[in-house]
């Protein structure tokens, strides 16, 4: 459905197999995420894609609605870092997709999805994706995965995500993780785990050399000086289910669990990843937004910020 923002209505462009190389079909500046002013001329090194996927939502619904209101609120995010003493968008450049038809088939729409990846991969970008759904990561990977000898998945999240299938979906969301498995290649460490399902630990402990878990239960106790050795050199791809900020600062996802991670933990956790491994790609997913309540969108989209800011000031 069309989206409507402060300076009117956005079309909906449908998808092709080549939609970057056409002419890119970006949104302005004002429109995109941050609204930078149009003003602003910059050459983009970051593309966010609006991908609101949602097929297999299992409890609460409404991640459709996610990439829309994660632009809509980042327009209220002040652009200067007071931690990092400077505004980080003039040196990432970010321009933002233009919203598009997704499949309503899922293989299909994630098979496209790591078309729009690879196109961006292409010319040498960063691509930022805006779920949606969990089930968009093994999609977004997939160019990655070809590419890179090696990838280890920084996956923040409430639940493990290692079902094989789930309502008797292998692309579920809660399968999202375990697809992304499939590839040899790829490795996971997992932050805020505290929902895993029986039929999980068989995986997980055949897999225990592949699969990292910092589990929520052991914060206090957390080592992320071994974290730091682990990721260290790694090319990484993040995934950050916003179910893995503890349900009472983020209610506004599907499956909300208390005993979560928290802002300024959650931020140390990134940084120490930026500072040590080469960040290549990343999304954000879950958001399932609340009408009036439009600081948990915030929060995400000040999320957001920070990733890439941390990502291209400590670039590897």
């Amino acid at each position: 459905m069309p989206i409507t923002e402060p300076t009117g209505k956005i079309e909906i462009e449908k998808i092709s197999q080549k939609y970057l190389n056409k002419k890119v079909k970006y949104l302005t500046n004002k429109d995109g995420f941050l609204g930078i002013d149009n003003k602003f001329n910059f050459k983009e090194k970051v593309v966010v894609v609006p991908f609101g996927l949602e097929k297999t939502v299992s409890y609460g619904g409404g991640t459709k609605n996610g990439p829309r209101e994660i632009i809509k609120a980042s327009h209220q995010v002040e652009l200067y870092d007071e931690e990092l003493k400077y505004e980080p968008y003039k040196k990432i450049g970010i321009k933002t997709l233009k919203p598009f038809k997704i499949d309503r088939d899922i293989k299909k729409a994630l098979n496209n999805m790591s078309k729009i990846n690879q196109e961006i991969l292409d010319k040498k970008l960063f691509p930022m994706t805006f779920g949606g759904e969990h089930s968009i990561t093994p999609g977004c990977i997939e160019p990655f995965v070809k590419k890179h000898k090696k990838i280890c998945l920084l996956h923040f999240d409430a639940h493990a995500d290692l079902r094989e299938s789930y309502n008797g979906q292998k692309f579920s969301h809660a399968s999202a993780i375990k697809r992304c498995l499939d590839h040899k290649n790829v490795s996971v460490i997992s932050f805020g785990i505290r929902n895993i399902s029986a039929s999980e630990i068989p995986f997980l402990k055949k897999n225990k050399t592949r699969i990292n878990i910092f589990w929520a239960k052991d914060k206090l106790k957390w080592d992320l000086k071994k974290f730091k050795k682990m990721i260290k050199n790694k090319i990484v791809y993040l995934t950050f289910d916003v179910d893995g900020f503890d349900s009472s600062i983020m209610p506004a996802t599907g499956t909300p669990e208390p005993g979560g991670l928290l802002w300024d933990e959650t931020l140390n956790i990134i940084k120490i990843a930026t500072k040590n491994a080469r960040i290549i790609g990343a999304d954000v997913n879950e958001l399932s937004p609340i009408k009036g309540f439009n600081s948990y969108n915030f929060l995400v989209a000040k999320l957001v910020y920070k990733i890439l800011s941390y990502t291209f000031v400590f670039k590897r």
